[in-house]
């Protein structure tokens, strides 16, 4: 665990996304959450040694699986876009293990993964929400560049901003769900003098440096490039194919993790391409 300013602390020991905790005289305000049972118990151990107030409450980010599996086993009242709601009705009752297609971490350990239940957001919002737990106030804000359910979680007055999916680090972005305008606008809002001074904790990878910022921006305009080329062709969804190999030049380097970055492109350009341009192809959920 590491304190990135006082009493705001990230986490990157679990596979999965970046997790946060602010820990409040209230109580903590938890961001996401492992997905696997046992690193939900061990981060959950880890945060007693925090102290702070007794309460607890835990924000995710967007509807992804790799933040939303382990929600329920964090046992705190749950925060999220209410896009979340609606993504977690199109999915089945019970979350049962299934062949890897995405691209996901939590496809890597899914022999560890039994039957969950999803846990939907007790507390929504559309665009923006405050939390007032301290002299602090924390900003819930809603960023739909990733999915529709993306937000970002400000801490004006520390000058930190976890942005989610947003950026991530040294890995391909999930594209499946996307709205690149969006998405574009929100990275360069990030590079603007708005946020000049600020912390920006990646979803992925935790701390980013602007150089990192702008590289996740370069790769969304040189998708968003190729995949306007193909549409003018009036290709073809299975023609992103083609696309893959060069997108993932970036992300060679890991054996091991080569071959779920090259999947997470192919689903992700497929049902981008398919839900945008071939919307009757198009199956990705939220």
């Amino acid at each position: 665990m590491q304190e990135i300013a006082p009493h705001i602390y990230i986490e990157n020991g679990y596979p999965g996304v970046t997790l946060g905790a602010i820990n409040y005289q209230h109580g903590l305000v938890l961001l996401d959450a492992p997905f696997r049972p046992e690193d939900a118990r061990s981060w959950r151990a880890g945060l007693l040694n925090l102290g702070g107030g007794v309460d607890r409450l835990l924000i995710n980010l967007d509807a992804h699986y790799d933040r939303t599996l382990g929600a329920r086993a964090m046992e705190c009242t749950l925060v999220g876009h209410e896009r979340i709601v609606q993504a977690f009705r199109t999915r089945p009752v019970t979350f049962k293990t299934q062949s890897p297609e995405t691209g996901a971490a939590w496809e890597l350990h899914s022999p560890a993964l039994s039957s969950v239940r999803w846990l939907p957001p007790e507390i929504t919002f559309s665009h923006q929400m405050y939390i007032h737990w301290d002299d602090n106030p924390i900003l819930l804000e809603s960023h739909p560049g990733p999915s529709p359910s993306a937000i970002w979680t400000v801490l004006p007055d520390q000058g930190i901003v976890f942005v989610g999916d947003c950026v991530v680090l040294n890995q391909p972005p999930f594209l499946a769900n996307a709205s690149l305008e969006e998405w574009i606008a929100a990275l360069e809002l990030l590079g603007s003098p708005q946020y000049k001074n600020y912390l920006v904790v990646s979803g992925r990878g935790g701390l980013a440096v602007s150089e990192q910022i702008k590289d996740q921006l370069s790769f969304l305009k040189k998708v968003q490039s190729q995949i306007n080329e193909l549409a003018e062709t009036k290709a073809a969804s299975e023609e992103t194919e083609k696309l893959v190999g060069g997108l993932l030049k970036p992300f060679k380097g890991d054996s091991e993790l080569e071959g779920l970055y090259r999947q997470r492109l192919r689903w992700g350009l497929y049902q981008y391409y398919a839900r945008r341009f071939r919307p009757a192809s198009a199956s990705a959920e939220e």
